[in-house]
């Protein structure tokens, strides 16, 4: 029986995905997995749909319901819900640019989940940016640009039929472009083997001379083309929110490990307060609420999913330290909020944390 779309974040529809996400989690830390059959479902669940404007197809979801999707499905399966990140920041880009052919043709696709597509934009935004040459170069010629160069973080590039991606020209002026993964000169080098995550399919994407037409530029040239439009998203609140579902996961558990251990009920319940709070923060910013702020909030989740997700383990004892036990999968995977889109102002908070220097 097809699985009824999910319209709204309480709907128990979303309910039954999520079970089915978390009783496939532990299946991701084989060698060479990659989320397909979790993915399959989210397509059929109409999760795709929610980021897409509904002209294309889509939900259109308001920020508020996208933030508590996002809960849910990061506390059952945070490889997926990344997974899809990666694809909602594709549908976003390509839904704010000004190449409406662009809207039409591959939207509505990716709202049904007919083809995947991803962002490589790490090289614009946090990473390599250091550098004094861009590592992925834009030259303009007749009818478009020639891309040269590499954008190092990709995630699932070997399953998406296209890369959201930007590059530099020499004057400084950027552009973001469609790349087609079959296009000629365009090389998806083998994934990387990360502390967790692995099956997300994070790599290093390779052009080499690629002619990008000009019906694929999305926006520019223009100087800090990543800050033009509604899907200037680099980090924020969306991050912070897979941190905190992450976080959910592990103090979910120790909630019911301290029903029948009663010594861990005063950490159990300090770590729920903690994360209630937070919850309601984030649900405020995602409402526009101006008051709340995003790196403190990016700051604080950092901090929470690295502590629940410890005592998770500490709670598990010797079991929580052997593979397959979900509490060494979620310590591991805490760890990526400290490297993904993480703000320096945001990296030295949490350093001083680490350190137990009072900031």
């Amino acid at each position: 029986m097809e699985p009824q779309v999910i319209h709204d974040p309480d709907s128990t529809a979303l309910e039954d995905l999520c079970q089915q996400l978390s009783g496939m989690a532990n299946s991701l830390d084989a060698p060479g997995a990659w989320p397909s059959r979790q993915l399959q479902l989210c397509a059929r669940y109409g999760v795709f749909s929610w980021f897409v404007p509904t002209e294309f197809d889509g939900q259109q979801w308001s920020e508020s319901d996208i933030t508590r999707g996002y809960l849910s499905l990061s506390a059952a399966c945070l490889t997926t819900t990344f997974v899809i990140t990666q694809l909602t920041g594709a549908s976003r880009r390509i839904a704010a640019s000004s190449n409406p052919s662009l809207m039409r043709s591959v939207l509505p696709l990716l709202a049904r989940g007919d083809q995947f597509a991803t962002v490589g934009i790490s090289h614009l935004t946090t990473s390599r940016r250091h550098l004094a040459k861009p590592v992925l170069r834009a030259e303009p010629t007749t009818g478009g640009f020639v891309l040269d160069g590499f954008s190092p973080w990709v995630t699932g590039a070997t399953h998406a039929a296209h890369i959201v991606t930007g590059a530099t020209m020499d004057d400084g002026r950027q552009v973001l472009v469609l790349v087609e993964t079959a296009a000629d000169g365009v090389v998806v080098e083998p994934p990387a083997r990360l502390v967790g995550l692995s099956a997300s399919h994070t790599g290093q994407v390779t052009l080499n001379r690629v002619l990008i037409p000009v019906d694929h530029v999305l926006d520019g040239p223009i100087e800090n083309v990543m800050q033009q439009g509604a899907g200037a998203r680099t980090g924020g609140l969306q991050t912070s929110t897979l941190a905190v579902g992450l976080a959910t996961a592990a103090v979910d558990y120790m909630q019911r490990e301290a029903e029948r251990r009663s010594d861990l009920s005063p950490p159990a319940d300090q770590l729920k307060s903690d994360l209630q709070t937070l919850r309601e923060e984030l649900l405020a910013a995602a409402a526009g609420q101006d008051q709340c702020d995003a790196g403190e909030i990016r700051r604080r989740a950092n901090s929470l999913v690295l502590r629940s997700t410890q005592a998770a383990l500490a709670s598990a004892k010797g079991a929580g330290y052997l593979a397959g036990h979900p509490a060494g999968r979620w310590c591991c995977e805490a760890l990526f909020f400290l490297v993904w889109s993480c703000p320096q102002p945001v990296m030295n908070a949490n350093l001083c944390e680490l350190a137990g220097i009072s900031i």
